[in-house]
């Protein structure tokens, strides 16, 4: 026994490295198992400019606060070297890259078939959000299209798509702050299945995350509250797309009707040459890990009693979104269900 972990966390992004945090002072004997090659989990493969839309002190994991930063919004590159400097502050040793392949169940523990052998648990904290399954819409004769196609998880910057056509496909916070910087050099439409919704100006991640735990309050109560104006969601007015918003370009057409080989054909029956498609059109779990527990349902997620299992009751997934807690796939939001998790883990080995 005394090479079986009381807990294997399978990823060390940000929900990972929260679950260590509440792990280390447990007293439990855990490992962090990561697949990317350094610190920063899903942050790596974000576009350049990317910007938080939550002020830092709204973006900070448990106990150690993110630098504020001038205008307020950390940048990609400043969450990623906040995530590594957690690491070494809280003296979290994350073994990576360590692909874990499969998770399975025998004998009353888990067995991990990774790339770097078989490593054995009693409970399974699975953190590896969903930056690794991008989603994209099926449209007619999508294959026909002989331009290039990428999701927002493969974007980077604008200077490769500059003086080009482009199509950027979906009308969340991604999809319009790649528009904005798109705009500046190609010329760029907007495409999304309804009118974008924009929050006021003074709304940002802080007033989302609160209306968010006021909602998790309300469910815990058994009461329900009233959704205000723009929801718990919609589009972030971050710097870059008040620019664009003053270059009057956060415009968007509805979908187009079906795709031709140089192109689209839009539902008047026009065409529009394009040179590219970036579907900003969100991401399920990635949850492939998980395969041979035979769990996983049609729409991609576990049945879950907060963040624990229904069907497996000592494995616990968390930082997939609201079905994993409330708010729980935010840098601070994960707080709470993190904490609750490990809470739930010790009572259970216990």
């Amino acid at each position: 026994m005394s090479d079986v972990l009381d807990v294997a966390v399978i990823g060390g992004g940000q929900a990972g490295l929260a679950c260590a945090y509440f792990l280390r002072r447990s007293g439990l004997r855990f490992a962090i198992l990561d697949g990317e090659p350094r610190a920063g989990g899903a942050w790596l493969h974000a576009w350049d400019s990317l910007r938080l839309f939550s002020p830092a002190q709204w973006s900070s994991l448990p106990g150690w606060p993110m630098q504020a930063t001038e205008d307020g919004y950390p940048t990609r590159d400043a969450v990623i070297d906040y995530l590594s400097r957690y690491e070494e502050r809280y003296g979290l040793t994350v073994e990576r890259p360590v692909e874990v392949e499969g998770v399975a169940r025998d004998d009353g523990r888990f067995t991990l078939a990774t790339n770097r052998g078989l490593r054995q648990a009693r409970a399974v904290i699975s953190a590896t959000g969903t930056w690794r399954h991008p989603f994209r819409p099926a449209y007619p004769d999508q294959h026909l299209f002989q331009g290039r196609q990428i999701h927002s998880a493969q974007y980077r910057t604008p200077a490769d798509f500059a003086g080009q056509r482009i199509l950027v496909v979906g009308g969340g916070n991604s999809g319009a702050q790649i528009l904005a910087e798109l705009s500046l050099v190609a010329d760029v439409t907007w495409v999304t299945p309804t009118p974008p919704s924009f929050l006021a100006d003074d709304v940002d991640g802080r007033v989302l995350f609160e209306r968010a735990t006021e909602r998790w309050r309300a469910a815990q109560e058994g009461r329900s509250i009233d959704v205000p104006t723009g929801g718990f969601g919609d589009i972030v007015m971050v710097p870059p797309v008040k620019e664009a918003r003053a270059r009057e370009v956060l415009h968007a057409v509805a979908p187009f009707a079906r795709f031709v080989d140089d192109g689209v054909v839009w539902r008047d029956g026009s065409r529009s040459h394009v040179d590219a498609v970036i579907w900003c059109t969100g991401f399920r779990p990635a949850l492939s890990h998980l395969t041979p527990l035979n769990m996983v349902q049609d729409d991609g997620r576990v049945r879950t009693n907060g963040t624990r299992s229904v069907d497996e009751p000592m494995l616990w997934l968390v930082g997939y979104g609201d079905w994993t807690g409330s708010a729980s796939a935010t840098l601070i939001g994960v707080m709470r269900t993190a904490r609750t998790t490990v809470v739930e883990i010790a009572d259970a080995l216990a």
